[in-house]
């Protein structure tokens, strides 16, 4: 059975937005586009690496598929552009679209029970990189089997956030969790089913 895995960039106040440079996602006139990039450590680089490993299928949100699909084919030397580049690409998206990025596919009807089928064909893990109200989606439809985040130590104060106002209460089980040099958090969760309550000291 495949596993369905997001992997997210994320700052210490949940923002998610444009890691990856200026031009990446400026909507709502954000302005730390390429945030991610002062920061760089072999132990990051070892913690995506493991992620991108195995081979696996992407799963994106129209957003990320536009920014990808407009980057990743021109960059195919690259490793993680050649992994994409192999990778079927499953796009979520409200709207019928033209899919010209080689291996696309849209996903029709109810996203979760859709994926939810695609889960039982015995293909490679499903990966979703950003697609943050995808993930929304997902996690209300309870079909992520692990979330891995690198959390930044930065404070941005706006932006779009992983995790916003109206989600779905869930608890999670830490499988993996490591610092990098530069202060950047590497974790990786699992569900472990609803949230539980209680008084502390007793």
């Amino acid at each position: 059975m495949r596993r369905l895995i997001t992997t997210t960039f994320v700052t210490l106040d949940g923002v998610m937005q444009a890691p990856g440079g200026p031009e990446e996602d400026p909507s709502n006139g954000f302005a730390y586009g390429g945030w991610q990039a002062p920061f760089s450590d072999e132990a990051t680089g070892e913690f995506i690496g493991e992620t991108m490993s195995t081979p696996f299928d992407l799963l994106l949100g129209r957003k990320t598929y536009d920014i990808f699909a407009g980057y990743w084919p021109l960059h195919v030397d690259d490793p993680v552009g050649a992994a994409f580049q192999k990778a079927t690409k499953y796009v979520a998206s409200r709207s019928r679209l033209d899919l010209e990025w080689e291996g696309s596919r849209l996903i029709e009807g109810d996203v979760n029970e859709y994926l939810r089928r695609l889960k039982q064909d015995g293909g490679p893990d499903l990966h979703v990189w950003g697609s943050g109200d995808l993930i929304q989606t997902l996690l209300g439809g309870d079909v992520i089997d692990e979330m891995r985040l690198l959390i930044y130590p930065i404070i941005l104060g706006s932006g779009k956030r992983l995790f916003a106002d109206g989600g779905v209460a869930r608890s999670f089980t830490a499988t993996k969790t490591a610092v990098a040099k530069d202060g950047v958090i590497m974790a990786a969760y699992e569900p472990a089913g609803a949230v539980e309550t209680g008084t502390v000291g007793q």
